[in-house]
């Protein structure tokens, strides 16, 4: 069953002047110039299409050079409007590195942290918060996620408790790489969970058969990783290929990025997409693919015949 805004969700979005018969996951909004946004569709709060991912990236250990670089990375995140930055456990000393550049930095009323438990990092998933909690320099965090699915059914139950509790405010779990997709959509259909996170791009596209409409049908939001395919994709892109001249026209595509993530996040069910970078430079790139126009469905099916023709 969809889940529905609440009638005080709606009448903000009625003042705000956006339609509030629309799907959850269909409504859009952006301050003139700013990043999109699309509403949790469990809370209706604004989340901008573009965050930040970690995985590889933030990894830096103790380099006093790289913890600097990382720290700009995020300075131009929150300039840029951003929001969600996403890390785990597994991810080395990236949630360390966070917490170096928020304590440098300040932290933002934008923010919105999303972490991971991760049965390999050993503890409760309640130690395993607290733990994170420290490393980030935060007391509390928006969304934590199951990791990869690792024991799903010990974690779901403590993070629900967590959430009742006020200590988490949205629970959710994750795959990548195109796996377990079976079980996760067990989960999403069986679970009370508010974010899914899987791997999407324009070309690994086999969650819009079943996972993507059952987010949609079950009102959870979605986080679209592996965006750039680990980076190989808009790699060879840059390569090869300009952006070609339709695009431009149709939906003001600038750059690949703009290609990529603009195809991603004007999927209606897709909340946000979570694109990693060492450099300041392609993070505005990323960033700047998350505003106004988007590309129409006929658009994207043609966005999918050219790559698929290359």
């Amino acid at each position: 069953m969809t889940r529905r805004l609440t009638r005080r969700q709606s009448l903000k979005l009625i003042s705000a002047g956006i339609t509030a018969a629309l799907l959850p996951a269909d409504l859009m909004s952006a301050e003139a110039g700013g990043l999109l946004t699309k509403p949790i569709p469990s809370s209706g709060k604004a989340l901008p299409v573009i965050g930040l991912g970690t995985w590889r990236t933030f990894n830096v250990g103790n380099d006093p050079e790289l913890l600097h670089a990382r720290s700009e990375v995020v300075r131009a995140f929150f300039d840029n409007g951003g929001g969600l930055i996403d890390s785990s456990p597994m991810y080395g000393s990236a949630p360390d590195v966070i917490g170096y550049a928020l304590k440098r930095l300040g932290i933002p009323a934008s923010l919105f942290s999303a972490e991971k438990v991760w049965s390999p990092a050993g503890g409760s998933a309640r130690e395993q918060v607290a733990r994170l909690a420290e490393r980030w320099g935060v007391k509390h965090f928006d969304l934590m996620q199951v990791h990869n699915l690792t024991d799903w059914r010990e974690y779901l139950p403590a993070l629900r408790e967590m959430k009742a509790a006020g200590t988490i405010d949205y629970v959710g779990v994750t795959t990548s790489h195109g796996r377990r997709h079976a079980e996760l959509e067990q989960i999403m259909a069986s679970e009370d969970i508010d974010f899914a996170q899987m791997t999407y791009n324009i070309t690994h596209r086999e969650v819009e058969r079943r996972l993507l409409p059952l987010a949609k049908e079950r009102g959870i939001a979605v986080i679209a990783n592996r965006p750039y395919d680990g980076g190989s994709l808009i790699k060879g892109l840059k390569r090869r290929e300009q952006v070609p001249e339709w695009a431009v026209k149709e939906f003001g595509c600038r750059t690949w990025a703009d290609f990529l993530l603009k195809f991603i996040v004007s999927h209606p069910a897709v909340n946000c997409a979570i694109p990693a970078t060492t450099r300041v430079d392609h993070l505005n790139e990323n960033m700047r693919a998350g505003r106004a126009p988007l590309p129409s469905p006929e658009t994207r099916q043609r966005m999918i015949k050219y790559i698929e023709s290359l």
